[in-house]
């Protein structure tokens, strides 16, 4: 039988990177990715007692509104209400890739990427690139205009369709792999049919299990002395878990078969 270490050292190690468009400006992304407030409801992964080993590699000015604006108005571009301003690139890798590794070496992982995005991208329009190891699994969040080099702004362009970007993960796999042979590249999900499980799925269900259990706890409590009492608070807890249960089972059905998978 194989020992935890043995199972860890056979796991795929994937570097792993995506990106996620965004039209109008984002001040709740900044908040989070720059960790401007004190506690974060939304995401109880986050442990502020770490946040003080994150690090930026880029490091913006000023505001991203106004970094995003800057750029915009240098380059002269065109722009509409439905324009795509600002695109939000995580970079990260399987959890047992970052194992026993050190904060030299996880820095000279994100080092790489940001080197990679640089080349592909231009370096002039990349205003942030922060890692978080304040979180489960260290990652970096490395934000960009999507200007060409021709001056427009164009995320279609530089991210294109489905096939570019089954094109970008090669172009990273290639770019990371000769500093980092132990990584492998993955099934593009063009080729497989499989969806991206988002993050606040999964966020969404520890919230839910973690209600699930309260409530459970407070209907064991429940005897003939406190009935009046418990009733009022089974029924607070009831009425914060089923419209967020509604709306789970509402988001897995979209990746029924990833799950299930």
């Amino acid at each position: 039988m194989l020992s935890e270490k043995q199972k860890e050292v056979l796991m795929p190690q994937y570097a792993i990177m995506r990106f996620a468009k965004h039209k109008g400006y984002i001040g709740a992304l900044e908040a989070h990715h720059e960790r401007t407030k004190a506690r974060y409801a939304s995401n109880p992964n986050i442990d502020a007692k770490r946040s003080k080993y994150n690090f930026h590699i880029i490091k913006p000015k000023t505001s991203y509104r106004k970094e995003i604006d800057s750029r915009i108005n240098a380059a002269g571009c065109r722009t509409r209400k439905d324009s795509v301003r600002y695109i939000d690139t995580i970079v990260t890798a399987s959890p047992s890739f970052f194992k026993g590794k050190s904060r030299d070496e996880r820095r000279k992982f994100f080092e790489t990427a940001v080197e990679f995005l640089s080349r592909k991208i231009g370096r002039e329009n990349i205003f942030s690139a922060v890692v978080h190891l304040d979180e489960k699994t260290p990652h970096m969040h490395l934000g960009f205009t999507p200007i060409t080099k021709d001056g427009r702004l164009s995320a279609k362009d530089i991210i294109g369709n489905r096939v570019q970007l089954t094109k970008w993960q090669d172009d990273f796999f290639k770019h990371m792999v000769k500093m980092f042979p132990d990584i492998e590249r993955g099934e593009a999900a063009s080729k497989t049919g499989r969806k991206h499980i988002p993050t606040r799925v999964f966020k969404q269900a520890v919230r839910l299990t973690k209600q699930a259990a309260a409530i459970t706890e407070v209907l064991d409590s429940i005897n003939p002395l406190n009935t009046g009492k418990k009733k009022e608070e089974i029924l607070a807890l009831l009425t914060k878990f089923f419209p967020g249960m509604e709306n789970f089972e509402t988001q897995i059905r979209k990746y029924k078969r990833e799950i299930d998978r």
